[in-house]
């Protein structure tokens, strides 16, 4: 077992590092300027904003309204390390990942890049699935399970995590549960839990995988909700970017903006379209009416401004995970009236 856990996480970070390399390859290191826009996204639903920004063209829409011809270039990356990392190198303007990659980047670049928000890309509940049938809570999961997240210690999922532990053992435990997690893209970690058989009995996942998960795997259940850790519906993935971009691209960031808002709400009004885009884009193979079921879930929200977000930045503060404490959205996003009034 423990050669087999070996192989698998050499394999990954083999694997991660080498789709990094070949995803940023092309982007460069260049500077940001107006009318450059380079965006990172990650894997599943959480993402349709871009999806539908992207088929749609609405970036460049909403530039040429204001007089700009905007570049898009979107990249693939998995985990909230690799997305820091390109965003703090310039390889990209925006970096899409979870909330606590997020408050990790704001703490540690204040004085420098002065990394903040952008936007929230609405709200979605995020499911800790398990196909261990001993497995009935966090307090279940033993030295032999292994619970994938797409980055360990770092990823959102890895930070409510910690949330979790920290309120079943104390603060001072909150990073149990890291010495079993493993880092893995969504797509390979939501095979492993419905094919069974390997090291991985646990992921933190996002839709549609979680999804996948339980509908494909009769053995799978959940274990824990995010919503319920967080203390109800929450926006755990954003978007982000530095300051300098915020303020040198004026026109360039506000027509992203506009462009999610647009986004949202196309998908608001038109679900089955929506779905299309998504099913077009990432060439995913989930069944269409489990997507449209996600789409249409009364517990997720597409929107761009951000909900209940703070609390995940009080408590890593709280345990040590970052020096500065949030205490108003306004530290930690960008202005702008639609997303001042998040929390």
């Amino acid at each position: 077992m423990t050669k087999q856990r070996g192989a698998l996480s050499r394999r990954n970070a083999v694997g991660l590092v080498a789709s990094l390399a070949l995803a940023l390859a092309s982007f460069g290191g260049a500077r940001a300027d107006e009318g450059q826009l380079r965006i990172a996204k990650q894997f599943g639903v959480v993402y349709l904003l871009l999806n539908v920004a992207e088929d749609q063209k609405l970036i460049e829409k909403h530039g040429k309204q204001a007089g700009l011809d905007i570049k898009v270039d979107y990249v693939q990356l998995s985990g909230g390390s690799a997305v820091n990392d390109a965003l703090l190198s310039g390889n990209i303007e925006i970096a899409g990942a979870g909330v606590g990659p997020l408050f990790t980047l704001w703490d540690r670049t204040k004085g420098r890049q002065n990394v903040k928000g952008v936007a929230s890309l609405g709200n979605f509940p995020y499911y800790l699935v398990t196909n261990n049938p001993a497995v009935t809570s966090i307090g279940d999961f033993t030295e032999k399970d292994r619970i994938a997240v797409p980055a360990v210690g770092v990823s959102v999922q890895s930070r409510i995590l910690q949330m979790a532990s920290a309120k079943q053992w104390g603060d001072k435990d909150y990073a149990r549960l890291d010495k079993i997690s493993v880092a893995i893209p969504h797509p390979e970690a939501a095979a492993a839990i419905i094919k069974g058989g390997t090291e991985i009995s646990g992921h933190f996942g996002n839709p549609p995988f979680q999804d996948q998960e339980l509908a494909e795997n009769p053995k799978a259940r959940i274990v824990l909700n995010s919503y319920a850790v967080q203390g109800g519906p929450a926006s755990s993935t954003v978007l982000y970017a530095t300051e300098k971009f915020y303020k040198t691209s004026p026109k360039t960031y506000k027509a992203f903006l506009d462009a999610l808002d647009e986004a949202a709400k196309f998908i608001i009004t038109q679900p089955e379209k929506a779905a299309e885009i998504y099913l077009k884009t990432t060439s995913s193979k989930i069944d269409r009416d489990l997507l449209m079921k996600i789409i249409k879930n009364p517990e997720v929200t597409f929107k761009v401004a951000p909900e209940n977000t703070i609390g995940l930045g009080k408590f890593m503060h709280r345990v040590g995970a970052i020096k500065t404490e949030p205490n108003a959205i306004g530290d930690y996003f960008f202005a702008d009236p639609r997303i001042d009034t998040g929390s």
